[in-house]
This record gives C-alpha cells, structure tokens and sequence, in this order.
C-alpha cells in the first residue's frame, strides 16, 4: 500500500508530547539528544517540564517539532513502516519533511529552523498572532479580513480545510477578526499558541534574510517526491526547494490542494509527529482516504497493521484502524 508521510507544524506542540513513544522506543529520547547536542538545548528537558511559554516561542518550538517528526519517522522505519510515495509538512513541517526524505541533514536543519523561528519573531517587534476561524467558507473570512483590517495587518494564511481558515497579522486586527467572525456565525473563532504571525505579508523581511541562510545550506535532490504544501506541487531541484522555502514563510499554507494531491500519489497518509492535528483535517477534506497518526505505540501498531508492515521484530500493543473522524485543531 503505497502511504504518504506528514510532518506537522507549529501549534501542535504540547508539554509531555512523545511520552509514551519514548517509553516503549528508545530512538526517540536518542534522536532528541542528538538534536540537543546540534542545538546546545536540552530539548527533552523542554518538552517534559517546560515552561510552557519557552515551548510555545516560535525559535524553540520549530526545531523542537522538527525533531519530533523526526524521532517518529525513525521509530517508524524500526518498526518495519515502509518508506514513503511521497512526503509533505504544514508550514515548518516542511523542513522536517525535507530531512525525511535526506534533502536536509538533520543538524544543519535543526539550526536552520531555529534560525527561521529568530528571524520570524524580530520581524515583527510588536508581536503578531494567529487564530483558527471555523464554520465561515473561504470568501467569508477574506471579507472579514478586510473589513476589521484598519490600516493594520490580518489575512488567510492556512486553507486548512472546508471551513476551517486559519488567519495572521498584527495582534488587534487579529482579535478584531476573531471577534466579528463570532458575530458572523462561526463555530469556533480562536487565538492559536503561537507567537508569530506566519504566513502572512508581515514576514516578508524574515523571507529576504531566510533566503540568505538558505543559499549558504547544502540541499541535496530529495530522495522521496516531495510535495510542498505552497503549492501542491512536487519540487525536485535544490535550488526550487531553495525558492520554496522562501517563498512559503509569508505565502498561505493550501492544505487541501496538498492532500489531495498526496491522495493522487498514495492511498494512506500517516501523520509522524505530535497530536493529531493533520490527521483531523484530512478526514474533513476527503473522507474516503485512509488516515493514521503516529502519537502512540497503539497508533503505531494501527498504522503498521494497516499497511501489512512487519513490526520489526519488537511486539507492538494491538491496534485496529480508526474510523472515526478526529478532531480538527482549534
């Protein structure tokens, strides 16, 4: 069964994340000293005891997500999961997705993203934010937007799925769209944990100086397609993966064009990273694909199970597919 591999991003971080994981498999705990040791952080520590507010500051929750992905990717392929049609990421989890596939090697990524995460937050003094808008189509958040703007900054950044629009821009105009779109009818209308506004115009300066610490990084053809979530579109040459990376930081995350061009590649999407975010917005975008996340040794089993994947010769506890939806991010 050919399976496609997602890397989340910011906002799926969370204290104790990858807990049970590193109970059972000790690639995980290796894998984070290893990113610690590239990074001068102890990254475990961060993660298991806080504060929750270092963990939530973009500099430290990208490479902290990155080498969440890529903790889980290695317990994955120990266990007997077989390598990826393709690979793909929401937002930073595109980075990760690149070392999956050896475009990126895993230390220089590491810094690199904190770098991005540094750069995200000076580009925007004041502070930004970021909120998830549900139960508005596409054109209603837009027109939000434009009406709450005021001469400052907040648009759509993340098409996350039907009716789920992720907006970005300067801390008051973001609250006054969460505000309005309540009054308009939304479901839900809520501040995310992140501490910059990604994705949105306001990053264009970060991008410029992103493009610079990207010139001087070895990128290599990767070895599995990777499809960016920019576009939905494959990109093979280094200097393309280059371009997009640049290009992604302040340009929307079109997630539904992605998965579903993922789903034209492979018939099951596993989610190699922290929580469920991803897993949660696929089943809402195409309902007849197979989803599984891998954020414990019981959805591990489940994945495993479903692609006719050895264990790798360690017992993994019992696990069936699950049918029904999880839930979509805040």
């Amino acid at each position: 069964m050919p399976i496609a591999l997602l890397f989340p991003g910011q906002g799926s971080q969370s204290l104790g994340m990858l807990a049970a994981l590193a109970t059972r498999f000790q690639t995980v705990r290796r894998c984070m000293t290893e990113a610690s040791t590239a990074l001068d952080v102890d990254l475990w520590r961060l993660i298991s005891q806080g504060p929750q507010a270092q963990l939530d500051a973009t500099e430290f929750t990208q490479p902290v997500m990155l080498a969440a992905g890529i903790a889980t990717w290695r317990v994955w392929l120990e266990q007997g999961g077989p390598t990826p049609a393709a690979v793909s990421g929401h937002s930073l989890g595109e980075f990760t997705a690149l070392v999956c596939a050896e475009s990126l090697a895993f230390a220089p990524a590491l810094r690199l993203v904190r770098e991005r995460g540094r750069l995200m937050q000076e580009a925007v003094p004041g502070g930004g934010a970021m909120a998830a808008i549900v139960g508005l189509a596409d054109d209603a958040v837009e027109a939000l937007c434009r009406e709450v703007a005021d001469g400052q900054v907040v648009e759509p950044v993340n098409f996350n799925c039907p009716n789920q629009v992720v907006i970005a821009g300067d801390r008051a105009a973001v609250e006054r769209a969460v505000q309005l779109a309540r009054s308009r009818g939304a479901r839900r209308s809520v501040r995310l944990p992140v501490s910059v506004p990604a994705h949105s115009s306001l990053m264009r300066a970060a991008a410029e100086q992103l493009q610079q610490r990207l010139s001087q990084l070895p990128i290599r053809p990767p070895r599995y397609p990777y499809v960016s979530a920019v576009d939905g579109a494959e990109h093979s040459s280094p200097d393309d993966i280059r371009a997009t990376l640049v290009r992604q930081l302040a340009s929307p995350v079109r997630w539904r064009q992605t998965v579903r061009a993922l789903l034209a590649r492979a018939s099951m999407l596993v989610e190699c990273g922290p929580g469920k975010v991803l897993t949660g917005l696929n089943r809402r975008i195409e309902r007849s694909g197979s989803y599984y996340a891998l954020e414990d040794p019981e959805s591990l089993a489940a994945a495993l199970a479903a692609c006719g994947a050895a264990a790798g010769g360690q017992a993994l506890p019992g696990g069936a597919p699950q049918s029904t939806p999880r839930a979509a991010p805040a």
